[in-house]
């Protein structure tokens, strides 16, 4: 059985990994310091050399040191031997192995990339040396999206110099293709996997079917001309068609207004959980949650001392079954008509479409205080977290039919001309855009006082629920409601449709460079511009269609429940996370009358389709208009240009080289929003100033914006005190920008409608606004350093410290602008996030390992190890919007207020204390085994939707293997499995105990043949 209490490390255990990672490290010196001298003996017994050619996995981790020992600045990475060799099943998971690189995981599969800790959005991606588009918002890159079979080499710049792109603080991840005329022979490749998740076996009629299926083909060709000219040729293809199943246990997000602090103290009553009468523990006016405003009088919150529960509006379970479909199409060619002329085009396509059934058993009602019964059963940590609850509440069988198409588009064309044979110039045009849309059919049943025929007595519009976490996940107990009865979800049938998403984001660049070589100290000069236009449109909020149902006449309701129940589609539903049965229903003296793990479910598309046939309507979506407020319309244009020096001297009979530079970058921000047009009346009218509509009128276009320009120096040297020995060091200083979702212009009220109004600052009410076109870039200040050895091809052993400086971070704040409304001005204020003057810092070190006992006699002969550790330690604050500490500011910016929060900040986006991986690798004549062990401490994780409310995913454990053998000298099979131990996603939301949600994904297992022809 599991271990189900999945929180935090405590001191303890972090101090239990901090001994296990340094004995690993330990182990790693002392078989290092073995490989050597039984080197250095073999180097005296023998002048005999013998070149050895490798595969596989030891084949792999050589090019990882190859890329780390020839680089000037701090890289790891990895580069396949041969196309489709990428020994992973997609590019984030093959990033993880990469020290200090670690993913957050959706689906089961790893999508984003955080470096040293630090989040996504601080790093930054190119694909082929171009900055890569995605559809999420942010500046992150869904790596999903890029198949593994197509890449041909990964590297993470962990630090910069002056010739890469700016953008990322914590550093640049770089995916490359093949170029065909550098990749010199000829190749005709074709693999296929088949894919088999016993979570998907589980699913009668899964989506996907039972079998995964992934193959690609890919060619290479190169001809040469009676002229000198050259001419390569790459093709590649892949489509993927898999199952992400997944169950979860799941409670409403904090990231709207579903999730509150009820107040819960004896001492405050009528309020909170001590209302006198069932309700809401918000209160009737929805605004009785935690009040954090500080009381001028004391200098606290209004609230200060009272005790809490944060209550969320619903809990339950969600069963869902997907479809995940990808095709991709990667073109280049290489063309180089003289020795001097070297022209490439490249072109990428890729479509994911991903679809899902989701059945849920809601219980709706989690806010609702049961006097006599919920206060008295509340079971609160000191954070406010609840882990047990009981109360009255409506139980609902939802579902919802999902579906998303994402696109990418990338393009490029690079010409590189020798004007000398000293210097190069080099001109590169690309072009990257995604599309990303979303639709949803969301069906709700719920319970009533009756069942389908009306009888009376039969059920219980809110049952008597209880529920608590004693094993790691919510459990429920019902008295006298059987949810796997269907005739109990006699009530509220609505039908949603939302038109939930349509996204572009498009990144079109141009850039010039030189590489001047010279003699002497100073070997060579480089320099450039870039010019890059980004666009992120949104086009806002769904539009949403609702149908209900009158269910007054119960034989409708009845024919449509009888019709469109479906048997529950998943056998041992959460089976690896639950201790015992997930719902036990008992009678009302308490006797158990059913234990089960699973409960009524409907088929979506039949209720729908009954629904829209009794309302004499269709099941069309509705559109997503350009001019419709709410949207997101942001360009940014950026010009950068830097000039780097190369050198080469000695120091003390020391060989120092490296670079020093700067890059200087210029950035505009335009953000576009919409909003009614209004005219003022006049106020010599009886009833005063008033706010008017303009009969007709589009939405009026406003627009703000902002720029900046920010100088990057850096420095990076590399000190080779001997031949297998060097001491490297960096200092730089970087840039990340706020997420484009980040900087929109939404800006919305409501007329104040009241009579007598004199003061034009009256007439603005309920005044929001979202996003911020004047958001600062993130900077720091970054020092590294580190101690390299090579004893050997296979053999590395390196330590490096680093430190950021951090200028700037975000906070919520009360502000005022003002608008410009039918010629007047108009202030407002409203809640927003602003980029703050503090300074923050990050330390750390990483230790990274390999070894192969090749001198070992007999099978012992194959073995060899890889591991990396990264440690960091961060004193960022990141401030959740609605319980953290908020400064308001009046027009000149003076604080005229302060509200108190009562949860701790979160660190930087994506901050992870403790990042390891560990590969132990079996690889001898043409078989080759590999078990992988990935791990990443907690770490906060900001929403989509809503960036500045506090989300944490817990500590994280991922257990990996991979076997292939060559049947012949062109033929491979290869078994490969992700998530052996079925490790859960388990999130907690404000604080790291509030249980939020548990995302259970089960192991997945690729049988795949490979077979090349040249």
């Amino acid at each position: 059985m599991q271990d189900k209490n999945r929180h935090p490390l405590t001191a303890q255990n972090r101090g239990q990994f901090k001994r296990t990672a340094l004995a690993t490290t330990l182990a790693a010196l002392t078989c290092i310091h073995a490989a050597q001298a039984q080197e250095t003996s073999e180097d005296n017994t023998s002048e005999i050399v013998e070149e050895v050619f490798v595969t596989g996995s030891r084949a792999t981790i050589q090019t990882t040191i190859d890329i780390k020992r020839n680089s000037t600045t701090i890289v790891d990475g990895m580069s396949a031997n041969d196309i489709g060799d990428m020994p992973a099943l997609s590019i984030g998971e093959a990033l993880e192995n990469i020290t200090g690189a670690s993913s957050h995981r959706e689906n089961g599969g790893a999508t984003e990339i955080s470096i040293r800790g630090l989040g996504p959005y601080l790093s930054a991606t190119t694909f082929n040396g171009r900055t890569a588009s995605n559809g999420s918002g942010d500046r992150s890159v869904n790596f999903s999206q890029f198949p593994s079979e197509l890449i041909n080499k990964l590297a993470i710049y962990k630090t910069q110099d002056a010739s890469l792109i700016e953008g990322g603080v914590a550093g640049l991840i770089a995916l490359e293709t093949v170029k065909p005329l550098d990749y010199g022979k000829r190749r005709f490749q074709v693999e296929v996997k088949g894919g088999i998740q016993p979570n998907q076996q589980n699913i009668d009629n899964s989506m996907s079917g039972d079998i995964d299926v992934r193959g690609s083909a890919s060619y290479v060709d190169q001809f040469e001309f009676d002229n000198g000219a050259a001419l390569g040729i790459s093709l590649g293809y892949e489509q993927s068609d898999i199952s992400q199943p997944e169950s979860e246990m799941r409670m409403s997000s904090p990231s709207g207004t579903s999730q509150f602090a009820c107040i819960n103290d004896p001492n405050a009553p009528d309020r909170g959980y001590y209302l006198a009468n069932a309700n809401d523990c918000e209160g009737p006016g929805d605004d009785d949650d935690y009040n954090t405003v500080v009381d001028p009088e004391t200098g606290k919150a209004y609230d200060d001392g009272l005790n809490y529960a944060f209550a969320p509006s619903s809990n339950g379970y969600r069963q869902n079954d997907t479809s995940d479909e990808r095709e991709a199409i990667f073109a280049a060619i290489q063309f180089q008509p003289t020795d001097k002329l070297d022209i490439n085009v490249d072109y990428q396509v890729s479509e994911r479409i991903r679809a899902e059934k989701r059945q849920d058993l809601n219980f709706a009602n989690m806010k609702r205080t049961t006097p006599g019964v919920t206060p008295e059963n509340l079971v609160v940590s000191d954070t406010g977290a609840i882990s047990n609850w009981q109360g009255e509440t409506a139980i609902e069988s939802n579902s919802e039919l999902f579906y998303q198409d994402e696109e990418y588009t990338g393009y490029g064309l690079n010409v590189a001309y020798d004007f000398t044979d000293n210097l190069t110039v080099s001109a590169d045009y690309s072009f990257s855009e995604t599309t990303r849309e979303s639709q949803l059919y969301k069906l709700r049943l719920r319970s009533d006082n009756f069942d389908t025929s009306l009888e009376p007595g039969t059920s219980t519009y809110r049952p008597m629920v209880q529920w608590d976490t004693d094993s790691g996940i919510r459990q429920y107990t019902i008295v006298d409601f059987d949810v796997t009865d269907p005739t109990l979800f006699s009530s509220n049938y609505r039908l949603r449709l939302d038109n939930d998403l349509d996204r572009t984001n498009t990144i079109e660049a141009g850039r010039l460079d030189f590489d001047l070589s010279l003699n002497g100290v100073i070997t060579g000069v480089k320099g450039g511009v870039r010019q890059s236009e980004l666009q992120y449109i949104d086009m806002g909020p769904e539009n949403r269609r609702e149908i209900l149902l009158d269910t007054s006449d119960h034989r409708i309701v009845q024919s449509i429940n009888e019709s469109c129940y479906i048997d529950f589609p998943e056998d041992d539903f959460l089976g690896a996370e639950r201790d015992g049965a997930l719902i036990t229903i008992v009678d009302p003296q308490g006797n158990v009358v059913k234990e089960t793990n699973s409960w009524a479910t409907f088929d979506t598309a039949c209720v729908a389709e009954r629904l829209a046939e009794e309302n004499d309507t269709d099941l069309a979506f509705g559109e997503l208009p350009l001019n419709k407020a709410n949207i997101t319309d942001v360009s940014e244009s950026t010009t950068a240009a830097y000039i780097m020096a190369d050198f080469d001297s000695e120091l003390m009979n020391k060989t120092v080289r490296g670079n020093f530079g700067v890059r200087v970058v210029q950035t505009e921000v335009e953000s576009v929003g919409f909003r009614t047009d209004y005219t003022i009346q006049d106020s010599a009218s009886e009833t005063g100033l008033a706010l008017v509509p303009v009969d007709g009128a589009d939405l009026e276009r406003v627009v703000a914006g902002n720029d900046y320009t920010e100088v990057l120096p850096s420095v990076n040297v590399i000190v080779d005190l001997r031949e297998d020995l060097m001491l490297r060091g960096a200092i730089y200083r970087g840039l990340s920008r706020p997420e484009p979702a980040d900087m929109s212009y939404q800006r919305s009220f409501t007329p104040n409608d009241e009579e007598n109004i004199t003061s034009l600052d009256q007439l603005l009410n309920n005044v929001s606004g979202d996003g911020n076109p004047y958001l600062a870039p993130l900077t720091s200040w970054s020092f590294d350093a580190a101690i390299e050895w090579y004893p050997n091809e296979d053999t590395m052993l390196t330590f490096g410290l680093y430190h950021k400086k951090f200028q700037g971070g975000f906070e919520t704040n009360h502000v005022t602008e003002e608008f410009n409304i039918d010629g007047q001005i108009l202030p407002a204020s409203f809640d927003l996030t602003e980029t703050n003057e503090d300074s923050s810092n990050l330390t750390g070190f990483e230790v990274t390992a390999t070894h192969n006992f090749s001198y070992l006699p007999g099978f012992l002969s194959g073995f060899g190890f890889k591991t990396s550790y990264n440690y960091a330690d961060s004193d960022f604050e990141f401030e959740d919007s609605l319980y953290g500490d908020i400064t308001v500011r009046n027009e000149a910016g003076e604080v005229t207020s302060q509200k108190i929060g009562i949860v701790e900040p979160g660190n930087v986006p994506g901050f992870s204390e403790h990042v390891f991986s560990g590969q132990l690798y079996y690889s001898v004549g043409d078989f080759d085994a590999s078990l992988i062990y990935k791990y990443r401490s907690e770490y906060f994780q900001p929403y989509t939707s809503n960036g500045t409310r506090l989300r944490f995913v817990g500590d994280t454990g991922v257990w990996e293997t991979r076997l292939s053998y060559y049947i012949t000298d062109n033929v491979r099979l290869s078994l490969e499995g992700i998530n052996l131990l079925d490790e859960p996603k388990v999130q907690y939301h404000f604080s790291n105990d509030n249980l939020g949600e548990v995302n259970s994904y089960g192991p997945r297992i690729y049988f795949g043949v490979k077979a090349k022809f040249q």
